[in-house]
Order: structure tokens, then sequence, then C-alpha cells
């Protein structure tokens, strides 16, 4: 997904640092919502494309995240 923008236009465009923006590319944290809204009208693309190349994955970690469960079922 590139536009011809480095870092430093891209971090200016979604108004984050260069080193938050360069975290977010590494995949170290988890960026907000609001974050990533601001990163795709920067990249000037919908979010749907910003992240529909992410897989979710159970955490690795004992007691991984759940799903909440559908009103009515059981377990």
């Amino acid at each position: 997904m590139t536009k011809g923008l480095t870092q430093e236009e891209l971090a200016f465009r979604a108004g984050m640092s260069v080193p938050y923006l360069s975290e977010v590319e590494r995949g170290r944290p988890s960026p907000s919502l609001t974050m990533m809204v601001d990163l795709a009208i920067a990249l000037e693309i919908h979010l749907a494309d910003l992240v529909r190349p992410m897989t979710m994955e159970r955490a690795q970690h004992d007691g991984g995240r759940k799903r909440p469960q559908d009103e009515g079922t059981n377990g």
C-alpha cells in the first residue's frame, strides 16, 4: 500500500509522530480506531482497505481474548 509518501509526510498528514508511525508499521502498538481513521484519511483510502489485510489471531498467552457471546447462547 504505497502512496509515494515518506514517513515524515504520512506522519504529518495523520497528525502523529514519526517514531509512533514507525512503531505502527512494525506492528508493535495497537493503534486506536481514531489513529487508524487518521491514517486512512492521510493515505486517501477507505478505512476498510487499511484493515482488510490484517488477520485476527488469538492471543498467544494463556487466557487469550474471548469473543463476546450472542445473547441467548450458552457458553
